[in-house]
């Protein structure tokens, strides 16, 4: 029983942290290298205050390319594509313009249950590592929007802001092993 009670209030604060992290919309994988490819996964834990979420809208960050999004059964997806900023080099192309924002409508996801929403991209090579890409989403419901495209100034983090863009901290890029 010791252990219990040295441990309860330690338990009762990670599970509180932990609601506080996922009261927001945030990316499954948080983090990735530089000149990689990334799936990303965008997780919805709640509608808005207590209506059900109807569109999902994110914002693509300048940088990650060649984005193409998951369908998702009984939701209409449709991307906006415009010029990036600069001409990307990859493996297969280099890239000019591509998806720059990607909508998943028509849907109905109670505010009681949690979803999904998958797209895949590269990450541009001249990308700097220790820097944080941040996917803005807007969070539309029958009644209400969650806008979540706070991103934080120069010395503050995301916790410092009510609704938060989803943000992806950026890596060095990965080794090539020799064969």
């Amino acid at each position: 029983m010791t252990f219990f009670r040295k441990t309860g209030p330690l338990a009762v604060m990670l599970m509180l942290a932990s609601a506080c992290a996922n009261a927001h919309i945030s990316l499954e994988t948080p983090q990735a290298p530089v000149g990689a490819g990334y799936k990303g996964v965008l997780r919805v834990p709640h509608g808005c205050g207590g209506s059900p979420t109807i569109r999902v809208r994110m914002r693509i960050p300048e940088g990650f390319v060649g984005v193409k999004p998951m369908p998702k059964a009984g939701w209409t997806l449709e991307t906006t594509r415009a010029p990036y900023g600069k001409a990307y080099a990859t493996p297969h192309a280099n890239l000019t313009e591509g998806v720059r924002e990607i909508s998943w409508s028509g849907g109905r996801l109670q505010d009681d249950w949690y979803d999904e929403f998958t797209f895949t991209g590269t990450f541009a090579a001249d990308l700097t590592p220790g820097a944080t890409l941040y996917f803005p989403v807007v969070q539309d419901c029958e009644k209400g929007a969650e806008r979540w495209i706070e991103i934080p100034a120069e010395g503050a983090t995301a916790q410092d802001l009510k609704a938060p863009a989803p943000g992806l901290l950026l890596l060095p890029a990965a080794q090539k092993r020799a064969h």
